[in-house]
């Protein structure tokens, strides 16, 4: 075996998404896409009425993110809040706001169908000028304390 273990080792998971997780669907939503990344989970639930919503979670602190979304045609889901774009796709989770991208992290896990990639896909993922990085959210009230599965995503 090449590696040590991730020190934030995914949490068992359903078909909601992430057990114990901010990352995860609840009924009678379902989930069309999880995965995770290195510093991020993600879920993207889908209503009955056939509504798509983002819930993600940044591992390192369980500072959370839940906003609606849109399916696009490449199979990627598209959420927004407050002028950044949050972009999960079968390969990354892309964080990106009007000058460009912030940052992509890499799927480390995927459960839902593969994006297609094509030259569309680069084009929405520009290389810009380094951005100065920036919280996932800005909540306006104090953060819950993360749930079991969320609690020391990175090495401090």
């Amino acid at each position: 075996m090449v590696g040590a273990p991730s020190a934030a080792a995914d949490p068992s998971t359903d078909a909601l998404g992430f057990l114990d997780s901010s990352a995860r669907c609840s009924a009678p939503n379902t989930a069309v896409a999880f995965g995770s990344t290195a510093n991020s989970r993600v879920a993207i639930c889908k209503s009955p009425a056939g509504q798509y919503g983002y819930h993600g979670v940044r591992v390192s602190d369980g500072a959370k993110l839940v906003a609606l979304a849109t399916a696009s045609a490449d199979g990627s889901y598209v959420a927004k809040q407050d002028g950044v774009s949050y972009t999960v796709t079968s390969s990354a989770l892309v964080v990106g706001d009007a000058n460009g991208v912030i940052r992509r992290e890499s799927m480390v896990t995927y459960h839902g169908p593969k994006t297609t990639e094509s030259p569309g896909a680069a084009a929405q993922s520009p290389v810009a000028a380094p951005a100065a990085p920036q919280p996932a959210a800005t909540p306006t009230k104090p953060l819950p304390p993360p749930l079991p599965a969320e609690v020391g995503g990175g090495k401090h």
